[in-house]
């Protein structure tokens, strides 16, 4: 009787043992959306020509359901599972594109186990085309620069605005506290200003005023109306003596979008040029020499050239720019 108590107490603490250990465990594990996340890129030996790839469909499978995405510009796919998924259940991440091998990598499921980046390399169906085609010689593309427009904010400086006004007062007069006053509050002032325009889409600058004729040491100019920039501009003064006469000038700025051309080089790697041009380029072209013929080769919104396929994809994150990367087609080389 002894020993079956003995073994009830072991059989009630391992339980308890146990009870303890997994609930912990149980408890940091959740069921809810799993999220997996990564990158595709073209297998090379020669990680310069690692090249993203877009529109593979990547797709994840439990046994029971699947969720599918594609990977954009950059290579990059992100996808959640669309039902629950318990822990150390394994899952298939597939890759599929008419152009590549298929891959599938296998995952297993569970805590921090998925707390990672899955780049996948995939092989290309057939190997990249040679430099040239038997018993014809490969078509040379050499000398090759990238011409392209933006448009920048522009002042040209048109003209200069000159005018005068009067301040008309009468000198040693007392105040008495009768508003405008000298400064230090003892001779009666009075007050004037003269406002400019400068007319539509212009802007003065470097504004100057100044006292010219009459008792000039008792004056004051208020510079607070052309401190800055601005189509309108005030000029205002005090003068506590007899009458002055005050000299505004500014310089009349014309406001204008100007095209400027601008040059850029590339970079090549084997079969691939790669270049990045601002997102508000226009008028992209590639100027090449074509076996020392040299031409202009406007590339259009669809990125057409009949020497090369081009494909274009943002900038990196908080960079207003565009990337371009363009494969040679066969028969030709760089």
């Amino acid at each position: 009787m002894k020993w079956k108590w003995v073994a009830i107490a072991v059989v009630a603490a391992a339980i308890t043992a146990a009870i303890f250990f997994f609930l912990p465990r149980a408890r940091q594990w959740r069921p809810g959306i799993v999220t997996i996340q990564g990158a595709v890129i073209r297998a090379d030996k020669d990680t310069r020509r690692e090249l993203p790839i877009s529109g593979v469909t990547v797709t994840v499978w439990d046994g029971r359901s699947s969720s599918a995405t594609q990977s954009d510009s950059n290579g990059y796919y992100k996808l959640s599972f669309r039902e629950t998924v318990w822990p150390s259940e394994q899952v298939t991440l597939s890759f599929r594109s008419p152009d590549y091998k298929p891959q599938d990598i296998q995952l297993l499921v569970g805590p921090n186990k998925l707390n990672k980046l899955y780049v996948a390399a995939l092989d290309p169906v057939a190997a990249p085309p040679g430099p040239h085609e038997p018993n014809k010689p490969a078509t040379v593309v050499s000398n090759i620069r990238i011409r392209y427009t933006v448009n920048i904010s522009a002042q040209r400086n048109i003209a200069t605005a000159v005018k005068t006004f009067q301040i008309v007062n009468r000198g040693d007069v007392p105040c008495q506290q009768q508003f405008p006053c000298s400064p230090d509050g003892r001779w009666k002032a009075a007050t004037g200003s003269i406002t400019l325009d400068a007319g539509s889409n212009n802007v003065f600058r470097n504004v100057r005023a100044s006292c010219f004729a009459g008792p000039c040491p008792f004056t004051r100019i208020d510079t607070g109306g052309f401190s800055q920039a601005s189509r309108t501009i005030t000029a205002s003064a005090i003068n506590w003596s007899d009458t002055a006469t005050f000299l505004v000038e500014a310089e009349v700025f014309h406001n204008s979008n100007e095209s400027s051309v601008r040059e850029s080089y590339p970079v090549i790697f084997g079969r691939v040029m790669h270049f990045t041009l601002p997102a508000d380029q226009e008028g992209l072209s590639i100027e090449a020499e074509i076996n020392g013929a040299p031409m202009v080769f406007p590339l259009g919104p669809d990125l057409y050239t009949s020497w090369a396929a081009c494909q274009a994809r943002p900038g990196t994150e908080g960079q207003s720019s565009i990337t371009f990367q363009c494969e040679l087609k066969p028969g030709y080389r760089f």
